[in-house]
């Protein structure tokens, strides 16, 4: 997983850009890249120093988390929806959600979508 990189860098960064340095010639000078010159100059401006936010965590779940019961409710009234038809349901509703956020909501709730019962063991050849 990638790091920030230290604040004592972007610091000594910023200074140089504070000299008088363009953001290329710092960004040359320390090995870094331009574009991060200007994101650090950004978050300088706006919270007072260049310090990096969190990296990593899941910051995206807790929307369709929200509408847990509603989703649970949704399922237990039609246990063999497709999510297809459970995203458009949704969406009808104005919570708009991605396949993939749905098949991970139904991961992490332990929400199995067989539609089939298995079938039963052939006492004469394996089944698959």
């Amino acid at each position: 997983m990638s790091k920030a990189l230290s604040l004592d860098l972007r610091s000594r960064v910023l200074a140089a850009v504070a000299d008088g340095f363009s953001h290329r010639a710092a960004a040359e000078r320390f090995g870094v890249s331009a574009a991060s010159v200007s994101r650090w100059r950004a978050l300088e401006r706006e919270q007072g120093d260049a310090r990096p936010k969190a990296l990593g965590g899941d910051r995206r779940s807790g929307r369709v988390e929200a509408q847990a019961a509603l989703i649970v409710s949704l399922v237990g009234e039609t246990p063999d929806i497709t999510i297809e038809e459970l995203r458009r349901v949704l969406a009808e509703r104005g919570h708009p959600f991605g396949f993939g956020t749905i098949q991970r909501f139904f991961r992490r709730h332990r929400i199995t979508r067989k539609k089939r019962p298995r079938m039963q063991a052939s006492a004469t050849a394996p089944t698959c």
